[in-house]
């Protein structure tokens, strides 16, 4: 029986009891705007990522810290490195409500509503900053709407943990570059399609399994933010990192149905957390990638490629996603693109 059916059960059992001695029903209105709830919550947090890496320091771990601060009845465990399952995995677990809280990027969200997955798509976004304006959007909000009328779930906020990036054995300055590398990208459809709008020959391998990929020569090249690179030592099995900043990796906190069994005073104060995350990640990132830049260029092992040709990228991929995107995601990429300055 997992942890949320668990705390489902002891909901069922404590409203039966309330019933019984005709008290308060569990049901009760608080008089806010939130959920039924009432009670003391306990929310499970999952995320694919190490407890490294920024993520998880500045991202889930701010969340469960400025939840207990709150002290309105409500605790974060929090589940990194896919210890309740892969991506597609969590997401399921959210919509049943047997995950309460996941950390995920738009392109596997884009498995249950596939409009989302555009904000993954290749140089949608220009740096962390486009990511925040956008979110701010009125754009954002019809599409955030859109995912919860769709799913069930809500989006409390989302952030960049950086741009990817290319590495390989060789250089990566434009995009015949790419020509005749294996490269590994992640199995989506989104950044199976960035793929080709980059110009490069998709192999898809497991994060989990992309190391040893590399080290036997499955695959010749992977793209992937610089704290992902580092966090799972690339380096040691690739020559060459080329900063082509093609995608902002996106991360969006979503939340199941528990966030209908609080309260609105609960909801605020989770909804306050994430916010609190959500203006520090990116900072976060930063100083991680400029401390890992600075470390590779100090080293001799693996080479810092600058001088990326991004507009020959840029160019490329615009064109190519504009011919080949649905129109849910065309104006999801065009509603991203006005947000930019």
């Amino acid at each position: 029986m997992s942890l949320r059916t668990m705390q489902g059960n002891v909901r069922l059992v404590a409203c039966a009891v309330a019933t019984l001695l005709i008290l308060t029903a569990c049901s009760g209105d608080d008089g806010g705007e939130g959920g039924a709830g009432g009670g003391d919550v306990e929310i499970t947090l999952a995320h694919s990522y190490t407890e490294a890496q920024p993520q998880h320091r500045c991202g889930a771990k701010v969340i469960a810290d400025e939840v207990a601060k709150a002290d309105v009845g409500v605790t974060v465990q929090i589940f990194p490195a896919s210890q309740l399952g892969g991506d597609a995995d969590r997401i399921s677990s959210v919509v049943s409500g047997d995950i309460d809280m996941d950390i995920q990027g738009a392109s596997a969200l884009g498995a249950i509503y596939e409009p989302v997955s555009a904000l993954d798509a290749a140089y949608a976004f220009d740096d962390s900053d486009h990511l925040d304006r956008y979110f701010d959007s009125d754009a954002a909000k019809a599409l955030i709407e859109g995912f919860a009328e769709k799913t069930g779930v809500q989006t409390l906020g989302a952030w960049s943990a950086g741009m990817r990036q290319f590495t390989a054995n060789k250089p990566i300055r434009k995009p015949a570059d790419l020509g005749g590398l294996r490269m590994r990208f992640p199995n989506s459809p989104q950044f199976l399609m960035n793929a080709k709008a980059l110009g490069a020959s998709p192999v898809e391998v497991a994060y989990e399994e992309l190391f040893l990929a590399l080290q036997q020569g499955t695959v010749d090249g992977q793209e992937n933010p610089i704290v992902n690179i580092g966090a799972i030592s690339l380096d040691e099995v690739q020559d060459y990192i080329s900063l082509s900043s093609h995608q902002a990796n996106s991360n969006l906190v979503i939340v199941g149905k528990v966030w209908n069994e609080m309260t609105a005073e609960q909801q605020q104060a989770v909804q306050k957390a994430v916010d609190t995350a959500v203006s520090q990640v990116p900072d976060c990132v930063a100083q991680d990638e400029q401390k890992q830049l600075a470390e590779w260029k100090q080293g001799k092992d693996f080479q810092v490629v600058e001088d990326v040709d991004v507009a020959a990228f840029r160019t490329r991929a615009d064109a190519y996603l504009r011919d080949n995107f649905k129109p849910e995601q065309l104006k999801v990429y065009e509603g991203v693109r006005a947000a930019a300055q």
